[in-house]
């Protein structure tokens, strides 16, 4: 996809918190992939002002534990607004192991 058919951002996750940017591998009840919570923004808020969609990202992604930037949020939120595909390139980390070794 180029960057003139739809927003694209990038990200950079350890492989830890993967899984709570696709599935909730948390299990905790309240919490929701944050994938399934942009899909469910994107339908319900195509449209509306990326002022109002920005704070519900937001959520989202504390929700799932994800360490979006504000400016990754607000390309998200204006893809929501335009109604133009989002595409989110993931670079996943190797996760550091806060044990040291003595």
């Amino acid at each position: 996809m180029s960057e003139r058919s739809g927003h694209m951002g990038e990200i950079s996750v350890n492989s830890t918190a993967l899984g709570r940017l696709l599935t909730d591998s948390t299990k905790v009840r309240a919490r929701r992939p944050y994938q399934q919570a942009f899909a469910e923004l994107a339908d319900t808020y195509q449209g509306r002002p990326v002022s109002e969609v920005l704070p519900l990202l937001r959520r989202a992604a504390d929700e799932a534990l994800l360490g979006f930037t504000d400016h990754d949020l607000r390309e998200q939120a204006q893809a929501i607004r335009s109604g133009e595909p989002y595409v989110l390139r993931v670079r996943v980390t190797q996760a550091v192991s806060l044990a040291s070794s003595r």
